[in-house]
């Protein structure tokens, strides 16, 4: 079924039935309600501070039109001025004095009126402001935070893996007294919040001198219930004549875990490492209680950057925002197909 018959799928084919408006409306409110905000977010990336603070706001990036008038250094503001006699005209804006405006026509910039501010209106045009985009890149040590994100996401996911895949391995494959307790005690530390932690994991990190390292964001995650819990069901579904076929043919509990058992988990793991990936790129509370350096900052704890005290610079801001979610959204697409097939798989048994 291609997705052209898909999107347009009915209850029959004899016409519309109110319950395929309904459907289609279901679902096409969730699809607003999910990229409506995204689809916001990567429009006013592109806008000047000035327009992102206009009340009513506009969907699209839309800047004051200028034009270039001979005898003045810097192009002027167009406006739509409101004459006395009821005409309009387009004049370009040389000062503004109180409630009124020097204005002139580009045509014959020889003539100046005055004009109250209340009869003039902005002509606005389409633009996107790109250097929203370039400039942080050259003000800011943006490339360094993103190469510490890109190092803790990486190397945090590779331990995750490793630790967690461990771990399930043993509470689904062996047999020992206190198995179910220890798996009760893995589920129950999901209760815990990270905020009653917080400062008894910060005093561990401190006392072993980790404090600004980027392994002080690393280590303390690298066991996540979470993935222990997804592994292990997904690892009691393999067969276990499988299992101890490879123990009669002398095969070590390692060679076991790392040549049979991991590639049967693929699917599970390919899920922990999205979900790895996205909790350690988002993170920040932690990082911001352990980071104090410029150096060491991680994206989400640069973008603080563009937070003054006095003022805050929404519009480098918005344009990093989207930067950081890239990365995200390209392993969500393309591993996503993993989600649902690793997902429904673990609770099979």
């Amino acid at each position: 079924m291609n997705i052209a018959h898909l999107v347009t799928a009915r209850r029959n084919s004899k016409g519309w039935h109110w319950t395929d408006i309904a459907a289609y409306a279901y679902l096409l409110l969730g699809v607003l309600l999910m990229f409506g905000p995204v689809l916001w977010l990567v429009l006013s990336s592109f806008k000047t501070q000035a327009s992102l603070l206009e009340f009513p706001p506009s969907l699209l990036p839309m800047s004051q039109k200028e034009v270039t008038v001979p005898g003045y250094p810097q192009p002027l503001p167009l406006f739509t001025v409101t004459i006395e006699d009821g005409t309009t005209r387009e004049l370009a804006q040389v000062r503004r004095v109180g409630i009124q405006a020097q204005m002139i026509d580009p045509a014959n910039p020889g003539q100046q009126l005055r004009v109250p501010i209340d009869k003039r209106v902005p002509v606005r045009q389409f633009a996107l402001a790109t250097e929203n985009y370039t400039e942080p890149l050259e003000r800011f040590a943006f490339p360094q935070f993103l190469a510490n994100s890109v190092f803790v996401t990486v190397v945090a996911t590779l331990i995750t893996l490793l630790i967690n895949s461990m771990a399930a391995y043993a509470l689904s494959i062996y047999e020992f007294k206190g198995k179910n307790a220890a798996m009760l005690m893995v589920i129950g530390t999901l209760m815990i919040p990270i905020t009653i932690i917080l400062v008894p994991v910060y005093l561990v990190v401190t006392k072993l001198g980790l404090v600004n390292s980027l392994w002080a964001v690393i280590l303390p995650g690298a066991a996540t219930p979470t993935g222990v819990f997804l592994l292990r069901q997904y690892m009691l579904t393999l067969p276990r004549d499988l299992i101890e076929a490879a123990r009669m043919d002398k095969a070590s509990e390692w060679q076991i875990y790392w040549r049979i058992v991991m590639p049967l988990t693929l699917p599970a793991l390919a899920v922990l490492t999205i979900f790895s990936i996205m909790w350690r790129w988002n993170e920040f509370l932690w990082p911001l209680a352990v980071l104090t350096k410029t150096e060491s900052y991680t994206l989400q704890i640069g973008l603080n950057a563009f937070q003054g005290e006095l003022q805050t610079q929404w519009q480098y801001l918005l344009a990093m925002t989207v930067m950081t979610l890239t990365p995200v959204a390209i392993v969500f697409f393309f591993l996503q197909r993993f989600i649902t097939t690793g997902i429904a798989n673990t609770g099979m048994k």
